[in-house]
């Protein structure tokens, strides 16, 4: 049964949490929007890709955006309860910090499962699917358009060179079209408008130009055939899409096919050591949210008579970090150089000693804080630079009324 204290705890976990993993998401969207829109306009593929590129992006995002929001969440709580001395009447009527952790815990865990799911699961066929579009917006699938100017290559034999596009492409002007068919004939045709047409067979359009001159050479022919016409149809067959490649890379694997490829004998030695670095890499990320609540809890509370924010930057290097720490790993062991085991639950085990003694040091010594000495430093640092800033300001005031004197 949850108590008052806990629905109260849970209440000022929620709200930063839940706000913390909404920007930390957003942010990481943002930043790759910008690289899409100029992948997608590159490619001269539609906009509306964008986004569904964006939403297969969003599970590997969001794997890294929630162990933010829980830590960012947990800290900010206990934060405003130690600034407020809120804290200090809890710890006074016999909740200990172990109680305490009783309602973070639960979001942990609970958070944990989710993210389990999510980069076992749901990131390998997301990540797959955001690279078949990749690919089929490079081979044309996505109905990649025509660029205005430019000389397209429709196929092996054709060749497309448009002046001017208007109503979105149905209105085509000032065009040139030259394809070159198996036995040597080649047809060259400049026309003042044309428009694409549909038709029953899915691999052929027609090019219905208007206005213009058709000019057939070949080698049977002593000289070109020049023909003007009002309206001609040129056919063309669409060029064949390669098919996507299918689930071949070890990051587009579930978390039960990666160690039944791990355990299979058959298994090359080097796909073996890439498939093993990357389980070890999925699996040490989703237990490492369980030491967040009490890194969380070492990094919120001040020292007594402080208001420095230090703890949530410190958090936030620290979960970031650790994070880049674990993708060295994944690479090294990847290569073979270390057992995918060293390479990632040795970094595991070096955080969880630190993360464990910084909350006994809050827990079991009397006035105890982990990150006083950094506290300390940094407001040494802060009176320093301030000091200097006021110093910098006093001689640039005192030259101009030095150089009002001297004149």
């Amino acid at each position: 049964m949850l108590t008052a204290t806990d629905r109260y705890l849970a209440r000022l976990i929620a709200l930063p949490m839940l706000g913390s993993f909404v920007i930390a998401a957003m942010l990481f969207l943002l930043d790759k929007m910008l690289s899409l829109f100029d992948f997608v306009a590159a490619q001269g593929g539609p906009v509306s890709v964008v986004w569904r590129m964006l939403a297969n992006m969003l599970p590997e995002y969001m794997s890294l955006a929630i162990p933010i929001g829980l830590m960012l969440g947990i800290l900010l709580a206990f934060r405003k309860l130690a600034t407020t001395s809120e804290l200090d009447v809890m710890r006074g009527v016999g909740l200990s910090y172990r109680r305490l952790l009783r309602v973070p815990y639960m979001y942990a865990i609970a958070l944990a499962i989710i993210n389990f799911g999510i980069v076992g699961f749901v990131q390998p066929l997301s990540r797959h699917a955001y690279e078949a579009l990749r690919f089929e917006l490079r081979s044309g699938a996505l109905g990649a358009s025509i660029k205005v100017g430019e000389f397209t290559t429709l196929g092996k034999r054709m060749t497309l060179r448009i002046e001017r596009s208007k109503e979105e492409g149905r209105n085509l002007q000032g065009i040139f079209v030259r394809a070159v068919s198996r036995n040597g004939q080649s047809v060259a045709v400049t026309a003042e408008q044309g428009t694409f047409l549909a038709t029953d067979d899915p691999d052929t359009i027609i090019f219905r130009l208007r206005n213009g001159v058709l000019v057939n050479d070949g080698p049977k022919y002593k000289t070109p055939r020049i023909l003007s016409f009002s309206s001609h149809d040129l056919p063309i067959d669409l060029p064949q899409i390669e098919r996507f490649r299918g689930r071949d890379n070890d990051r587009e694997k579930t978390i039960p096919e990666l160690f039944v490829i791990g355990k299979s004998q058959e298994t090359p030695p080097k796909l073996k050591d890439e498939v093993r670095a990357n389980f070890h890499f999925r699996m040490v990320e989703v237990v490492f949210m369980l030491l967040l609540p009490l890194a969380a809890l070492a990094f919120a509370i001040p020292p007594k008579r402080s208001t420095s924010a230090l703890g949530v930057f410190l958090s936030i290097i620290f979960i970031v970090t650790y994070h880049k720490i674990n993708q060295y790993g994944e690479s090294v062991g990847a290569l073979g150089r270390i057992d995918p085991i060293i390479a990632l639950w040795g970094p595991f085990l070096l955080a969880s000693a630190l993360v464990l003694w910084m909350y006994h040091v809050l827990a079991h010594r009397p006035g105890g804080q982990p990150i006083a000495a950094l506290e300390y430093a940094f407001g040494k640092l802060g009176k320093q630079v301030v000091r200097l800033l006021r110093l910098r300001r006093r001689r640039s005031d005192a030259l101009p009324d030095a150089a009002e004197g001297a004149a």
